[in-house]
């Protein structure tokens, strides 16, 4: 795919946009770069105190359950801040992209790789705390992080095409911020499907959750290692790499479809 070789052709022109996002990410502030492990850590604390103490949400026979519900959680944080940021990035430097004539997929790639680094922050914190508190998970805790650049990959893909089409249709951003909150809950962060009310009487509806969602397979695959030390399941692992590539090339697809028409309408 010659949308995504240009990262590699343009791969100095990639890392300056990528300095670029990060600097402004945090410009004017005090602690600077360090945000980038202090704000995802600040984020998994609100949704700890909210979720497992405020509110005690609590799966049956789930023990640690605030590290059950933290092992789920930078996934979807990545997701959702990716594409957020990702899908307005073309309009928002739409100035430069009038003026300058560059590979514009590298804009919303760079955004996505700004929040990368707070993923591999957030993945080191719960990679520490599940080495700590769940010994059996020492063994294979390790196989998170390639989990963990499949979703990259993913999201990667997803953004580029959300960025795209929003270069076009100014909606798609608020369509994005609004389908986020529902898809926080209809993804299992903060329980297992398999403890859901009506799991047993209605399991068309656990398996359209699992399988109708992209993320749930992400989320599983994430926190096996992590949470019950086990190896992702092998149906989470193909649903994931085969998500990863159809969003690598629906990415590109759109990208190429609307690439003429960015300029004149970003």
């Amino acid at each position: 795919m010659s949308v995504y070789a240009d990262l590699l052709r343009h791969r100095e022109l990639f890392g300056s946009l990528f300095r670029r996002d990060l600097r402004a990410k945090y410009k004017g502030s005090l602690l600077g770069l360090a945000w980038t492990l202090a704000l995802p850590a600040a984020l998994m604390l609100v949704y700890l105190v909210v979720f497992a103490v405020l509110w005690k949400a609590q799966p049956t026979e789930t023990d640690d359950y605030w590290l059950f519900l933290l092992c789920g959680l930078p996934p979807w944080v990545f997701f959702a801040t990716s594409i957020q940021s990702g899908a307005r990035s073309i309009v928002q430097n739409a100035p430069i992209i009038r003026k300058v004539r560059f590979p514009r997929q590298l804009v919303p790639l760079s955004v996505v790789a700004t929040e990368v680094v707070a993923f591999a922050a957030m993945t080191a914190i719960v990679l520490a705390l599940a080495l700590w508190f769940r010994p059996e998970s020492r063994d294979l805790a390790w196989v998170a992080i390639p989990v963990g650049a499949v979703i990259v990959v993913f999201v990667a893909g997803v953004a580029l095409a959300l960025a795209s089409l929003n270069a076009i249709f100014r909606d798609v951003e608020f369509v994005v911020s609004a389908a986020l909150l529902p898809w926080f809950f209809l993804t299992p962060i903060l329980y297992q499907l398999d403890d859901l009310p009506g799991a047993e009487s209605r399991p068309w509806l656990v398996d359209l959750l699992r399988w109708g969602n992209p993320l749930t397979p992400a989320v599983e695959a994430y926190r096996a290692p992590l949470y019950e030390g086990q190896l992702p399941s092998a149906a989470d692992a193909l649903y994931l790499c085969v998500a990863a590539v159809a969003a690598l090339a629906l990415g590109a697809l759109v990208f190429r479809s609307v690439d003429d028409r960015i300029a004149s309408e970003a």
